[in-house]
């Protein structure tokens, strides 16, 4: 976990962070020329159903598969849907689109899923399921479980399943450094750039530059506001 998030400021400090990486994944490339990132995210896990059916839809999908895993523990295709069913009933109990995050019981069911998905992934599936991987890159994200390194796992899954893309790889150079990895950070914005049209490039460098710089912003912030044991700016 690179943030503490009981603090009201520290809350606002990862949302600011979440923020500007959705912007990145969903909209910034974009408007590079280049193409989105990952589908299958959270857009998609809200969408479909909505309210009390959406929610009961989800939960008894939940009951069924969680018997289905219990009788066979080895039928990954069923562990990949229960994640899928749990990340779902998370997104409609406990996700707040206004700020890009997860309240409590949606985080709580979001850590039922990731105990799902990291079953599925110990059978090792010849291909890992990429829909339910990119559920998992918002899922281990900054607004709910707060797992940028399992976050970028997930990524990779999905990056394996459909190709190199220089939104996948901008997207990857993000969580990376987010999760501390600046080598490997730096390896996939290469590899981005790489995969990007070369009047974009620089471009594309800038921003995730500045995606950087927020983040260190952001840590430097949390880690005075934990020492000073402080609830932060707003708090």
């Amino acid at each position: 976990m690179l943030f503490d998030l009981r603090g009201k400021g520290r809350r606002r400090t990862v949302k600011i962070v979440y923020g500007g990486l959705a912007l990145l994944i969903g909209g910034g490339l974009v408007i590079f020329g280049i193409g989105g990132a990952t589908s299958g995210g959270l857009a998609d896990a809200i969408g479909g159903s909505g309210g009390s059916s959406g929610t009961s839809v989800y939960s008894d999908q939940v009951k069924t598969l969680t018997k289905q895993v219990n009788a066979n523990p080895k039928d990954a295709a069923a562990w990949a849907a229960l994640t899928k069913a749990q990340i779902q009933q998370a997104s409609i109990i406990g996700y707040d689109q206004n700020t890009q995050s997860f309240n409590g019981a949606g985080r709580a069911e979001l850590a039922k899923g990731a105990a799902s998905w990291q079953k599925y992934l110990a059978l090792n599936p010849p291909k890992p399921d990429d829909r339910v991987a990119s559920l998992m890159v918002n899922a281990y994200g900054p607004g709910g479980l707060n797992d940028a390194a399992k976050s970028a796992a997930a990524l990779k899954v999905v990056i394996d399943a459909r190709g190199p893309s220089a939104a996948l790889y901008a997207q990857l150079a993000v969580l990376t450094y987010l999760a501390g990895d600046k080598r490997e950070s730096a390896i996939a914005e290469a590899r981005a750039l790489e995969l990007t049209p070369a009047n974009k490039r620089k471009l594309v460098s800038a921003q995730l530059a500045t995606e950087r710089t927020q983040i260190d912003s952001a840590q430097a912030q949390a880690a005075q506001q934990k020492a000073q044991g402080t609830p932060g700016l707003g708090g």
